[in-house]
């Protein structure tokens, strides 16, 4: 799998895209992430990306010749699945979408900044908008981090233990039940007993049962999904 990632503000990325289990994907050659630098692409020398607005309003915008550049060029090396841009006003973001994600083979993250980006743009080149919730943030690099974290650790190898993946929040629509670890008593704070009885059926009912009453008490709205 490959994720090409654009963006104004680039150092943003460098870090988190290159610890724990995205950098082990990418040392086992599981995921290529690539981060490109807009600014790259600008056309003058002073390495513009931005520019006013048409029309009244504060903030700036990011323009379109330099995303179609970047854009133009990537794709002239290889297919790809999707062309995303992260946006507060996009489809939301979940485990369902990050299961469909990791199964592509070429994904571009365009991240937005400043007001947002010539509206031509999203017309023209971008094929799937992702909000990751209902909030503006600076710019769209942690969205994107966030989407290539969910999506990678979802390729298999990509963890140790591919099944701990398959029993995540989110992935029947239930969230995870509690987990416990040693001591098994602690300042008098039992572990529940039946996961210390080894009858891997009942603790396996006792986590759905969990399961499915921290969901009615916590997120009752996935239940109706």
């Amino acid at each position: 799998m490959r994720i090409d990632i654009i963006s104004a503000v680039p150092e943003l990325l460098y870090s988190p895209l290159n610890f724990s289990i995205l950098k082990r994907a990418q040392k086992k050659s599981l995921v290529e992430i690539y981060v490109h630098n807009l600014r790259d692409y600008s056309t003058d020398k002073h390495r513009h990306v931005d520019d006013y607005a048409y029309g009244f309003g504060a903030g700036m915008v990011l323009m379109i010749e330099p995303v179609d550049r970047i854009i133009t060029r990537l794709k002239s090396e290889r297919n790809y699945d999707e062309i995303i841009y992260t946006s507060p006003d996009g489809e939301k973001f979940d485990q369902p979408m990050a299961n469909r994600l990791s199964l592509t083979r070429n994904l571009i993250i365009l991240c937005g900044h400043y007001k947002g980006i010539d509206h031509r743009i999203r017309e023209h080149l971008i094929t799937r908008e992702i909000s990751i919730g209902d909030v503006v943030l600076t710019g769209g690099e942690i969205p994107a981090v966030m989407m290539a974290d969910a999506i990678v650790r979802l390729i298999p190898g990509a963890i140790s233990d591919e099944t701990s993946a398959l029993s995540d929040s989110f992935q029947d629509n239930l969230l995870a039940p509690p987990v416990y670890t040693r001591p098994a008593d602690y300042k008098g704070w039992k572990v529940p007993e039946i996961l210390l009885s080894g009858h891997q059926a009942k603790i396996e009912e006792w986590m759905h049962d969990q399961s499915l009453e921290r969901t009615k008490q916590l997120r009752p709205d996935l239940l109706n999904e």
